[in-house]
């Protein structure tokens, strides 16, 4: 295959995306890792979103949103991780236009989506435990049905900006991407255009939507810990907050490396920009990975529930 040029005066048809610009040896040894990573998050998803499935027992709001949040994973690692590994792999660098900017929405918008499933999953715990008795009438099989259609809806419609703004500009110089991505500011700043406007959309739609899900996430573990504290009797406090330990370590995960994402992003010309790259793929994998795990080993019913499906098989 010829290699591409990095000029050309015709509009961009296709991009290159050059994964690990300085050190591209990098890719030979990551591949095998992140293939793990990415056969293990498919499999823990499929098993977990089986067993919810086939388990009458777990028929009940709180799994249907850990569902909805495997689904999104899903999704995620399937629209990233399979041409990350195809340009390790197979050197297959060209994305066309369409499925570049189709990447960069599914990208931005499942982020946020599942940013918005773990603030439905908190107030869920909310009610749970600050409402018990009211719990089955509140969280009901409807009530997660809005709860997907509002979080499905309101990132897609605010995220959806972003690629139409980045598909927009003239492409008339550069299409070689450094990254293994269509991010929106690796693809925008290849524009002849000015790009302000477009960084600005995603700076503050992106953290609007993130900022404000943190928000209430904080707002409903601080109201469960008060109502915790109050808790007089023995052992009470601590299974409360055992409902809980899973659904956290989740927010831990997603949060962790999402900041470091962000500060290795603001440190750009002290921190080598391979890292980024790197991370911003991690992110596509470590939490989808560890999500379903996590709730299986923490969740007795699930464990049970994977336990009959594998005497099944």
């Amino acid at each position: 295959m010829a290699s591409p040029s990095n000029y050309s005066t015709a509009p961009v048809s296709e991009f290159f995306l050059i994964c690990f610009p300085n050190y591209q040896s990098w890719q030979h040894w990551l591949s095998l890792p992140l293939s793990l990573l990415f056969l293990l998050a498919m499999g823990a998803n499929g098993i977990l979103l089986i067993t919810i499935r086939l388990e009458a027992s777990l028929h009940e709001p709180m799994y249907y949103l850990l569902s909805l949040l495997s689904l999104l994973d899903v999704v995620l690692c399937l629209t990233v991780i399979p041409k990350v590994l195809a340009i390790f792999w197979f050197d297959l660098r060209s994305i066309s236009f369409f499925a570049c900017f189709f990447q960069m929405f599914i990208m931005n918008s499942f982020l946020t989506m599942e940013s918005c499933t773990f603030m439905v999953m908190a107030y869920d715990r909310y009610v749970a435990i600050c409402h018990p008795l009211r719990y089955p009438s509140i969280i009901t099989d409807q009530f997660v049905a809005r709860a997907a259609v509002f979080v499905v809806a309101r990132n897609a419609l605010f995220s959806l900006p972003v690629p139409i703004l980045s598909s927009r500009l003239r492409y008339c110089a550069e299409n070689i991407i450094k990254n293994c991505i269509c991010t929106n500011l690796s693809v925008s700043k290849l524009s002849c255009d000015d790009i302000t406007f477009n960084r600005l959309y995603q700076f503050v739609a992106g953290w609007t939507l993130l900022g404000s899900d943190l928000i209430l996430i904080v707002l409903s573990y601080s109201f469960i810990l008060r109502a915790v504290l109050r808790i007089k009797a023995e052992g009470a406090a601590a299974k409360a907050l055992s409902t809980c330990g899973s659904h956290f370590i989740l927010i831990l995960f997603f949060s962790t490396v999402l900041l470091v994402l962000v500060i290795t992003n603001l440190a750009r010309k002290r921190i080598p920009p391979d890292v980024p790259i790197l991370l911003n793929i991690l992110h596509h994998l470590i939490p989808p990975a560890l999500n379903p795990i996590v709730y299986g080993v923490r969740t007795k019913e699930i464990m049970q529930g994977i336990l009959k499906l594998l005497r099944r098989l």
